[in-house]
């Protein structure tokens, strides 16, 4: 059955299936072509006939792993006119529902909203909203032009077209949470510092990730030089825009192969190389004025709710895929070497000798490779989590703080990167191929329940179920079969971490 409503730039027509209505691809910003090939999102024109809203719109150009093809990320479609989202809604001649908008993950380098599916929000009384936005170069070159972060500016585009439009299929503009994981995560992050955002958004949930992850422009600015250099063209947004899309996706691999053969930090930047992403917001004072956790700590964001959470293993994905974490050996540790291109154990601002010992008295039955693990989850997520949701108890903020940890140990390995993602949108789909293969064969459903619920409770009402985060006792949901609520569970990370920014 077909749904159509009326938005500020034409009619949509939608789909209806079990109860939930469903418009996918719909513009929320021009199309990044011609004039703005890598620069901020410009309005949307109006149309006049309906706009057909059943098929997914194109994704942005990005440098998908080659074994994607035919999965989620594959969706058949990449191009400029990728400024698109897509929604979900139990009633679009409703009013007052609360809306959730998802930002997802992927390096700041892919993405494809074809890989998530709101169906459940809908069905649980949430109008959700998924969002494309440029990455790469495409959404994150940084040329000293004053142009910059194109990509968040992106985000906040679509977050503009929510307040705007959202009540057409439902949602309250007033009661809008962002939520998302990951380089998602670490979008929201920024989005809580960022001026042009304030007053867009009421909630956040961050998925392991931050407000900790943004370059200086320096860095950015030279790894741009850099992009210019291997197309051949002067480092200006004019002449870059001009480089066919295929070409100018070539040249960012070139450089990322170049990256991992010639890891030196004075020519990369240690923020780049630790992280291994080229492209990422970059602190260009103006859209991001300051290091976000900075302006966290001072008093941005003080009147949004905050939910912030890292899986138990979580960058431990990333070493294991890449089959790394079966070829560190305790001398690398104690060496601080590196292994096929990961940072040594020392790099992270940590005596190699003291990070050793540390972990191996707290880890003493895991493999050289779970240690490291081990340091790399708290660098990336864990203590960037803790320091955001400190960072809110001692500023002067009106709003709460939640946080939770998810520990359900995905079969083979652990409870990684990303394997909560579907619990949260309550889609255990063993097929997938995106998110299938992380979950083994029998993933607890009641446990996706569980989680389902409080993200929507905390969208509706500010409250996911737990008592608030504070400095005296540290509450942390910690999901599992059995989730149970604990208090101040990584202490000892901390305090060792604690001299280390």
């Amino acid at each position: 059955m077909d749904s159509v409503v009326s938005t500020t730039n034409g009619q949509l027509r939608g789909s209806a299936d079990g109860g939930v209505h469903r418009f996918l691809g719909v513009p929320y910003a021009a199309p990044a072509s011609g004039a703005n090939r890598l620069r901020p999102p410009q309005p949307v024109q109006p149309w006049t006939d309906v706009r057909d809203a059943t098929r997914y719109g194109a994704a942005p150009f990005q440098l998908a792993p080659p074994e994607s093809a035919g999965t989620e990320w594959d969706t058949g479609l990449a191009g400029e006119d990728c400024l698109n989202l897509n929604i979900w809604t139990p009633d679009p001649g409703g009013s007052g529902l609360p809306v959730m908008v998802w930002i997802q993950g992927g390096a700041f380098e892919i993405g494809s909203t074809a890989a998530y599916d709101g169906r459940n929000f809908a069905r649980d009384g949430v109008v959700c909203v998924v969002i494309n936005w440029r990455v790469g170069a495409d959404g994150f070159l940084d040329l000293g032009d004053g142009q910059a972060n194109v990509g968040l500016l992106d985000q906040v585009a679509a977050l503009e077209w929510v307040r705007g439009n959202i009540a057409a299929f439902g949602g309250d503009p007033g009661n809008v949470t962002v939520f998302g994981q990951s380089a998602g995560a670490m979008s929201i992050g920024v989005l809580l510092s960022m001026p042009r955002a304030e007053g867009l958004f009421r909630r956040a949930i961050l998925q392991s990730g931050a407000a900790h992850h943004a370059i200086p422009t320096g860095t950015a600015q030279r790894i741009g030089g850099f992009l210019a250099g291997k197309l051949g063209v002067p480092p200006t947004r004019e002449a870059l825009a001009a480089v066919p899309a295929p070409q100018f996706l070539a040249a960012q691999a070139e450089l990322k192969a170049d990256l991992f053969a010639d890891p030196d930090p004075a020519r990369w930047g240690q923020e780049v190389l630790s992280s291994s992403m080229l492209w990422q917001p970059t602190v260009d004072g103006d859209v991001i004025p300051r290091r976000p956790i900075e302006r966290i700590a001072a008093g941005a964001a003080s009147t949004v709710d905050v939910m912030v959470g890292t899986n138990t293993e979580d960058w431990k994905l990333f070493l294991a895929i890449t089959g790394v974490i079966s070829k560190v050996s305790e001398q690398d540790l104690v060496e601080s070497r590196s292994v096929d291109g990961f940072p040594p154990i020392g790099a992270y601002g940590l005596p190699a000798g003291t990070a050793y010992r540390e972990y191996r008295a707290h880890y003493p039955d895991s493999s050289p490779g779970d240690v490291l693990a081990a340091v790399e989850t708290d660098l990336w997520v864990r203590l960037p989590a803790i320091r955001l949701a400190d960072a809110r108890a001692t500023s002067a903020t009106s709003a709460r703080t939640f946080m939770y940890e998810f520990a359900w140990p995905a079969p083979g390995l652990g409870a990684v990167h990303a394997v909560e993602v579907p619990f949260v949108f309550g889609t255990l789909d063993k097929h997938s191929r995106l998110f299938g293969p992380l979950l083994g064969a029998d993933p607890p459903q009641e446990l996706a329940d569980a989680m389902h619920a409080a993200w929507v409770s905390f969208a509706a009402t500010g409250d996911p179920g737990w008592p608030d985060y504070g400095l005296e006792r540290r509450a942390t949901m910690l999901f599992n079969i059995d989730s149970s609520l604990v208090y101040d569970p990584r202490a000892w990370e901390r305090e060792l971490w604690a001299d280390v920014r």
